[in-house]
């Protein structure tokens, strides 16, 4: 191996690589498409190109995206070192994705696959007056990632694993998650798990309860899939009960703060105001600035 690749990093991650597609919307384009505000609705192609079409005369950014890539650069933009695994095509956008890998100090040592298995994941982002973002997904190559893309030599090259419970979506991206958790707990790499978003936890619960007792150290989720998970309302009842699965969890709530579950005890850690403009990968980097903490003492 060459020193880079026996160099200790701080995570590895596991996730969807998506490129995000910007733009600031009015309400009504929510509706007109019933879509979830606030969440993530997985769509194909057409339905995804005729939100687009809606969108040709706003303004468009984009930028590389994905839960645990959104964490993996708030990682490295803090100062921390980290290796990113996903699914990109030959194309212009996983291009794109590679090289804002590379620019963020982040190792993405993956090779594009034939656009002949689809295009690059893509995910329109509409933000809304009120800062709110609801995600359109179209998942592309990113659903071929497998067990085989999981290298456990380069997971033990690592002090933290992060893994996003949007892969769970589908089969095979299921598999890749357990096979780097099962890497990470055989080599004593901790475990970062993120419930990503409340459809997930409603879809998923008892699989994401398995994780969790099994083989989750760190649990990052938000209030909304907390209640869902627990099925209370109270969220220190939910914490109580979280605790009992992990010994670490972190589980926001918006402009109230934090709750932080430590060896069964919680403590609130309250926030501050500031003005929203834009909450795209809020959580994400929440993660991120954690992770970065937890692994710079």
């Amino acid at each position: 191996m060459t020193a880079e690749n026996t160099q200790k990093l701080d995570v590895f991650g596991v996730g969807n690589a998506l490129v995000d597609i910007l733009a600031f919307v009015e309400e009504d384009l929510i509706v007109k498409h019933s879509l979830q505000k606030s969440g993530m609705t997985l769509m194909d192609a057409p339905t995804q190109g005729g939100i687009l079409e809606d969108l040709k005369n706003t303004s468009l950014k984009k930028r590389s995206g994905g839960s645990a890539a959104n964490t993996m650069i708030a990682i490295a933009q803090s100062g921390g070192t980290g290796i990113f695994v996903a699914k990109v095509a030959k194309d212009t956008n996983g291009e794109l994705y590679r090289q804002d890998m590379l620019d963020s100090k982040i190792e993405f040592n993956v090779v594009p696959t034939s656009t002949e298995n689809g295009p690059t994941g893509t995910c329109v982002v509409l933000t809304t007056p009120d800062a709110e973002r609801t995600m359109c997904t179209h998942l592309g190559v990113s659903v071929n990632l497998s067990a085989s893309d999981i290298d456990a030599e380069q997971i033990k090259r690592c002090k933290y694993s992060y893994i996003e419970g949007y892969l769970w979506t589908g089969p095979d991206t299921k598999q890749a998650c357990i096979q780097a958790m099962e890497d990470s707990k055989r080599q004593e790499v901790r475990v970062c798990f993120t419930f990503s978003d409340q459809f997930l936890v409603d879809m998923f619960a008892d699989d994401f309860r398995e994780v969790a007792s099994k083989y989750c150290d760190v649990l990052f989720c938000n209030a909304d899939e907390a209640r869902s998970f627990c099925g209370i309302e109270s969220l220190e009842e939910c914490a109580v009960k979280i605790g009992e699965l992990v010994e670490t969890a972190f589980i926001t709530n918006g402009k109230e703060g934090c709750l932080v579950v430590q060896d069964k005890k919680i403590t609130p850690v309250p926030g501050f105001a500031v003005k929203a403009i834009d909450t795209v990968g809020a959580g994400d980097a929440f993660a991120g600035g954690v992770l970065f903490g937890l692994t710079h003492g």
